[in-house]
């Protein structure tokens, strides 16, 4: 029988509420599109790269009514023992990004569940801008041994 290695899963959103005038928010979206198309195919270890992102259409059959919300999720092996560099990636996407909020949901076998926020300190995140603010709550399921 094989042994099955630590897993951890990794998703969440971000989402962006375009403001301004319907060029404005058209740019800001567009921007958001490009910069998850330029993430890397193949990454290095721990990876956040391009397949694990979708990103809707502009309009409401493309999936988005008023806010821009790309989803991502991959599974991983262990990725809790490279968290905080996995995080420094997501951060360095997000400075790059136009965005209100941002969620990372971890969930390990050993650790629990983790969800991680970032909010925007104005109405909207413009890539560039420090510094980000993020705050982490802690889940553990199941019973204590």
């Amino acid at each position: 029988m094989r042994r099955m290695e630590s897993e951890s899963i990794v998703y969440g959103c971000i989402k962006h509420l375009p403001f301004g005038d319907a060029l404005q928010r058209r740019t800001s979206c567009v921007h958001n599109r490009r910069v998850i198309r330029q993430l890397p195919q193949a990454d290095e270890w721990p990876f956040l790269c391009r397949e694990m992102f979708a990103v809707p259409g502009d309009d409401l059959m493309g999936g988005t009514f008023q806010t821009q919300v790309i989803h991502f999720g991959m599974s991983y092996q262990a990725v809790e023992y490279e968290w905080e560099h996995w995080i420094h990636k997501f951060e360095m996407l997000l400075k790059q990004m136009y965005w209100v909020s941002a969620v990372v949901h971890l969930e390990t076998e050993l650790a629990g569940h983790h969800t991680f926020v970032w909010d925007c300190a104005d109405v909207c995140h413009e890539p560039g801008e420090e510094p980000l603010r993020v705050r982490c709550e802690w889940a553990r399921e199941g019973a204590i041994a």
